[in-house]
C-alpha cells in the first residue's frame, strides 16, 4: 500500500479534504495516496490546508450568487499544495464570505427550500467554466470519489466529470440521504425529494462502486440499489493510553462533537444523572456548534460544562487525559431517522483512545448499535436506566479492563489504517477495470 502508485482520483465533496478537522475521515481511504494523484473540487468557503491533495478547486455559494447578479467574476479558485498553510489555525473562511456571510449561512440551512434555491443558484453554465475544464484536463482524473451530499450540485459535478472523461464514480455513502424520508405536508419537501432521488439514481447507475461507513448502510444500498460496495470503517490517530481505572473521586468525563439532532438533550440527561450520583461530577462538552438553541440547553445544568470548539489536536489530548469519553445520539424519531446509519469518527477515536466509553442513545441509531456490538463500551439505550449504567461503570474496574482489552481487538479488526486503505484501493481498482 505504502509504495505502489495510485490512480489519479478526483474528490468531489463539500469540505476540503484534510488529515484533521471535519474531513479527517477520508484518511481511512487516502492515507498512503500520493498527493499529486489526488485533487478535489469543494464548495465550503474556507481556505484549505496542506493535506493529501496536490491541487484543489473551490466554487462557493457567494461567487455563484455574484454571477447570478451579473458580475463578471470567476466562480472557481485554484489552490495548489505548495501555497497552502500547514495548520488549521490559518484555515479561515475566505475573504468574500467574511464580507457576505449570509450566502453561506443560508446554504447551511438544510430545508427543502434552501436545497431547491441552491439547485437554481448552481446553474451548470456558472460552475462549468473553461477554467474548471482546463484544471481537470491538467489533472486527467481516472476515477471520481463522490462524498455524498444532500444538495444537487455536488453529485451533478461528480457526474459531469465522470461522463466527460468516461471514468467511474466511487460513491462514499456515509449518511442516508436517499432513503431517509419523513412525513411532510410541505409540497417543496416532496419536490426536493423527487428531484434529488432522480439525480442520485442517475449517479448510482453510472459505472463504479461504493464504500460505506457500516455494514448496516452497506446492506441497505447494495440490496436496494444493486451496488457491490464495501464497508470501510473510519480510523483514528488518537494514541492509546495505558489502562487506568476510572478515578471515582474526580473523574474527567468528556464529549467531543456535534450536539445537534437531539445529542444535546442526551448529554443533558448524562449531566443530571452524574449530579444525582455526585454533585461534583462534571461532563465536559466540546463542540463547534454556533446555534444557541443547541448549546443553550446546558445553561441550567450545573453538571455540564460547555467548552465550545477546540482544535482536533486538543481533542486528542483531552481524550487521552479523560477517564470516560461519551458517545451520544438522540431519541426523537426525526433524530433517529437522521442517525440510523451514522458511524462517525467518534467511534474510531473512542476505541483507539483506551479510555472507558459510555454510549447513550436510541438503539436504532447506527453508532449506538455498533458500540453495543463491539462489547467494548458501557451502553444505555433507555433514560430510565442511565443512572444505573453510570453507577455500574464507575464501580466495576474489572469490567473497565475487559472493555479496554476489547477496544484493542476492535481497533485492530475494524479501524486499522492499513486494512482500510488496502480495501479502498481494491474498490477503486475494481471500479476502474469494469
Amino acid at each position: 500500500i505504502k509504495y505502489m502508485t495510485h490512480p489519479r482520483l478526483l474528490i468531489v465533496g463539500t469540505t476540503p479534504y484534510s488529515t484533521k478537522d471535519q474531513s479527517r475521515s477520508f484518511d481511512a481511504f487516502f492515507h498512503y495516496w500520493e498527493k499529486e494523484n489526488i485533487a478535489q473540487i469543494f464548495c465550503k468557503p474556507q481556505s484549505p490546508v496542506k493535506g493529501h491533495c496536490g491541487t484543489l478547486f473551490q466554487i462557493t455559494d457567494y461567487r455563484m450568487l455574484q454571477r447570478w447578479k451579473g458580475k463578471r467574476i470567476k466562480t472557481g479558485k485554484v489552490y495548489n499544495y505548495d501555497e497552502l498553510p500547514d495548520s488549521s489555525e490559518s484555515n479561515q473562511r475566505t475573504d468574500e464570505t467574511l464580507s457576505a456571510p449570509r450566502a453561506y449561512q443560508f446554504g447551511l440551512r438544510h430545508s427543502p427550500l434552501t436545497h431547491l434555491l441552491r439547485g437554481l443558484l448552481w446553474r451548470k453554465r456558472f460552475w462549468c467554466t473553461e477554467a474548471l475544464n482546463k484544471w481537470l484536463d491538467e489533472f486527467k482524473p481516472e476515477c471520481v470519489f463522490l462524498s455524498f451530499s444532500d444538495d444537487y450540485f455536488i453529485p451533478q459535478i461528480a457526474l459531469y466529470v465522470a461522463e466527460r472523461y468516461d471514468i467511474p464514480i466511487v460513491n462514499s455513502i456515509l449518511d442516508d440521504y436517499y432513503f431517509n424520508t419523513r412525513f411532510s405536508l410541505n409540497p417543496l419537501y416532496w419536490l426536493y425529494k423527487l428531484t434529488y432521488k432522480k439525480l442520485i439514481r442517475k449517479v448510482l447507475a453510472h459505472k463504479g462502486s461504493a464504500i460505506y461507513i457500516s455494514d448496516k448502510i452497506r446492506d441497505k444500498y447494495n440490496g436496494d440499489m444493486g451496488l457491490d460496495g464495501e464497508t470501510i470503517y473510519l480510523n483514528s490517530t488518537v494514541k492509546r493510553k495505558l489502562f487506568a481505572p476510572v478515578n471515582t473521586d474526580n473523574p474527567s468525563i468528556t464529549y467531543f462533537g456535534n450536539i445537534g439532532m437531539g445529542r444535546n438533550h442526551s448529554l443533558n440527561d448524562i449531566g443530571y444523572a452524574l449530579g444525582r450520583i455526585n454533585p461534583k461530577y462534571i461532563l465536559e462538552v466540546y463542540s463547534g456548534s454556533r446555534n444557541p438553541l443547541e448549546y443553550g440547553v446546558f445553561k441550567d445544568n450545573p453538571n455540564v460544562y460547555y467548552g465550545g470548539m477546540i482544535p482536533y489536536e486538543q481533542v486528542q489530548e483531552k481524550m487521552q487525559n479523560s477517564d470516560v469519553t461519551v458517545i451520544v445520539e438522540g431519541f426523537l424519531p426525526k433524530d433517529i431517522d437522521e442517525s440510523r446509519y451514522s458511524l462517525s469518527t467518534k467511534a474510531a477515536d473512542a476505541l483507539a483512545s483506551g479510555v472507558t466509553i459510555l454510549t447513550y442513545g436510541s438503539q436504532e441509531c447506527g453508532i449506538v448499535e455498533y458500540m453495543q456490538s463491539t462489547m467494548a463500551s458501557y451502553v444505555c439505550t433507555d433514560k430510565k436506566g442511565l443512572e444505573a449504567v453510570i453507577r455500574e461503570m464507575l464501580s466495576t474496574p474489572k469490567k473497565q479492563k475487559e472493555y479496554y482489552e476489547q477496544q484493542i481487538v476492535m481497533t485492530h479488526k475494524h479501524h486499522n489504517v492499513d486494512r482500510s486503505c488496502e480495501m479502498f484501493m481494491t474498490v477503486v481498482n475494481r471500479a476502474i477495470s469494469k
